[in-house]
């Protein structure tokens, strides 16, 4: 295992030591923890995360090209796909939460989505959630609803590559790459390229408020 590279002073006050069971965070590139400044983190601490994210995985399931992995529309597909290729199963599908949202009136269902599918039955599976942002824990809790939709999986366990806390449900991450100390007045987004990784991204800014002109 590589060892961790320091983040700087100002990162640090975003990022606090995982548990156990999860990854901690490893690789330079915060620009600024700064809430006016916006952090980022780069390929270089996303890849190790995602590395280990894979090791974790394996590290308990001997046998897992057996398992199911579902990404979770949108943002969860990409980085199913990266976690399948290094468990070396053809068990990736995913997970489409449109219809289970609890936010539905607010925010209507995008006119592109990523469909549910699943590439096999789930009934008596272990079935991994993979998402890229584990917030309030609700698009975890509609991603369950629509898997159990298709069936009664033995076992369902969830994968994260950024926790970034302020949970309004009980949902906990078993394996997480990376958590962030974000507020709740701060946006948290990941970019994960399929075709170019180096252009792998986590940035953190702050939300617009309700008297900011731009927003829209």
């Amino acid at each position: 295992m590589p060892p961790a590279t320091a983040f700087s002073a100002e990162s640090r006050s975003f990022l606090r030591r995982p548990p156990i069971s999860a990854l901690p965070p490893l690789g330079p590139g915060a620009k600024s923890s700064l809430v006016a400044k916006a952090l980022t983190l780069g390929s270089d601490a996303i890849h190790p995360a995602i590395e280990r994210l894979a090791a974790a995985i394996a590290r308990r399931h001997p046998a897992p090209s057996k398992l199911i992995l579902l990404g979770i529309a949108n943002g969860g597909i990409e980085l199913a796909r990266r976690l399948a290729r290094r468990l070396q199963t053809a068990h990736v599908g995913t997970v489409d939460i449109s219809f289970h949202r609890d936010d539905i009136g607010r925010n209507p269902i995008p006119k592109e989505f990523a469909p549910t599918c699943i590439p096999q039955d789930v009934h008596g599976a272990t079935v991994i959630l993979v998402d890229d942002v584990l917030f309030s824990g609700r698009t975890v809790k509609a991603a369950l609803n629509e898997l159990f939709d298709h069936g009664r999986p033995a076992k369902v366990e969830l994968a994260v590559l950024v926790d970034r806390g302020c949970r309004r449900l009980p949902v906990a991450a078993d394996y997480t790459g990376l958590q962030l100390d974000a507020g709740a007045n701060e946006k948290v987004v990941v970019h994960l390229d399929p075709d170019r990784p180096a252009r792998d991204a986590i940035t953190v800014t702050a939300r617009p408020t309700a008297t900011d002109s731009s927003r829209p």
